[in-house]
């Protein structure tokens, strides 16, 4: 990530918050209660994933999430509180906890900073329960963090989370904190080597091509015969290296090779994580503003500008992408109706990546402040963008087609504020890390007129893409 030096000095009042920690532990100790002080910082710039690479380890949770295009980038490492659940109450119940939480919550620095005060992460699954038993990531993971440092063009914020209750000892606390504060200090010109290096011999588990086109196939004669509009068909291709796959590695060649992407991870405390690229925004909301997007129809990027032109032209006046695109245009604009907010749809465009080309339609929205950002993931989630139309036939045929568990892929994943300020993103273009195994994970959406040889070759250009920063 591109980054540039602010002064600061990490300066910490610590008799403030020595005074301030002790009059919060005696009211926990006069009301026999927990409270949550939240401590944040400016200080020097460092790199989010140098963080997330020197602070991470393999039994604690993590979230990290890049634009390198917006100039910002936040790690979470570590939780001080968590909920993980299943069912078809996992956003209201992730409301109900984020709201409970922070009734606790005390803050201590300047918490106007961009990204300052507590941000809850959150991790959602496609499905709401797991058909398969051995899925190593819950339907849904929510987490206060113990340290997050995040960026915004030359601006960067740390945030240290501590629970306090009588037994707490304070002096260990600001302790803990100097050391975190001091090896913070020592990171301040670290950077990751951009250098893609050469992959390990990997063996790959090609996926049946021929399974695959007969979904297709049978998906396009249900759209005949007018049983849904819309399915998107994913595909998994399973890879193993002779060395474990280093995470830190993948994420810097993801943000290096997708720039336009939204580059994440989350794990789930017990030695898998889950990564991506991501081109697609759920919903990000600031202020009150919310924007989210029209992401569907593709094509691929040509081999000369005249060829990328080319297949830019064709996409765009495509009757069948165009089709495809306006199924997501639509869902978006009546589920935020729905929710009473009042959708504007920007002017389309065409969202150029490194190997793939979309159709593109920003949509935003004003958001009362009685409206919790979850609420409208809720109804957002899945879009047909991810799923199809009509939705809930989609997801049923999805789970008849699809022999593998989809899990986080094409499911929200992202972080939100105090303030209702948020950024969920959808999980694809990702893959499933354990240790030297991976399974990557890439769909296509199936209309009328869709084509079984290309809908595949959609779906292996999308895999390679991943494939390549591992």
């Amino acid at each position: 990530m591109t980054i540039s030096p602010c002064r600061s000095s990490f300066f910490v009042d610590y008799k403030d918050l020595h005074q301030l920690l002790l009059a919060i532990q005696e009211k926990c100790y006069e009301n026999h209660s927990q409270q949550i002080v939240s401590i944040s910082l400016n200080i020097d710039v460092i790199d989010p994933l140098v963080v997330l690479d020197n602070f991470t380890q393999a039994n604690t949770l993590n979230f990290y999430l890049e634009n390198r295009s917006k100039g910002e980038a936040i790690a979470a490492i570590g939780a001080i509180t968590k909920l993980e659940i299943a069912g078809k109450h996992r956003f209201s119940k992730t409301e109900e906890f984020i709201k409970d939480c922070l009734k606790n919550v005390i803050n201590f620095g300047n918490t106007n900073q961009p990204f300052g005060a507590t941000h809850f992460f959150c991790s959602f699954s496609f499905f709401d329960q797991h058909h398969q038993l051995d899925y190593p990531f819950p339907s849904a993971t929510i987490f206060l963090p113990k340290l997050q440092v995040a960026v915004k063009n030359s601006s960067c914020t740390l945030v240290v989370n501590h629970l306090i209750h009588a037994g707490i000892n304070i002096q260990t606390i600001l302790r803990e904190l100097e050391s975190q504060i001091k090896t913070l200090q020592s990171l301040v010109n670290s950077s990751p080597n951009l250098e893609i290096s050469p992959s390990n011999f990997i063996k790959n588990k090609i996926t049946n091509s021929d399974i695959f086109k007969h979904s297709v196939l049978s998906a396009l004669e249900k759209i005949a015969s007018n049983h849904l509009r819309k399915i998107v068909l994913a595909d998994t291709l399973d890879v193993r290296s002779y060395n474990s796959f280093n995470l830190f590695k993948s994420l810097n060649n993801l943000r290096h090779l997708h720039p336009n992407c939204y580059v994440f991870s989350t794990s789930n405390g017990k030695g898998q994580n889950f990564i991506g690229a991501s081109p697609e925004r759920l919903i990000s909301i600031q202020n009150q503003q919310l924007i989210t997007d029209a992401l569907a129809g593709s094509a691929p990027r040509g081999k000369t500008p005249n060829e990328d032109a080319d297949n830019a032209n064709n996409l765009v006046n495509s009757t069948k992408e165009k089709h495809e695109h306006t199924l997501v245009i639509d869902f978006i604009t009546q589920r935020l109706s729905k929710l009473g907010l009042f959708p504007q749809i920007l002017a389309p465009r065409l969202r150029q990546l490194s190997n793939i080309q979309h159709l593109w339609t920003p949509i935003t929205a004003v958001v009362p402040t009685n409206i919790h950002p979850l609420k409208i993931v809720a109804q957002l989630h899945p879009t047909p963008a991810v799923a199809g139309a009509c939705r809930d036939i989609a997801c049923e045929e999805i789970r008849r087609y699809e022999s593998f568990e989809r899990g986080l892929y094409a499911a929200p994943l992202g972080w939100v504020d105090a303030q209702g300020n948020c950024e969920f993103i959808v999980g694809i273009r990702s893959a499933l890390i354990d240790g030297n195994y991976a399974r990557l994970y890439a769909g296509a959406g199936i209309v009328a007129g869709s084509n079984p040889d290309k809908e595949f070759a959609e779906v292996q250009l999308k895999l390679q893409a991943l494939l390549k920063a591992l």
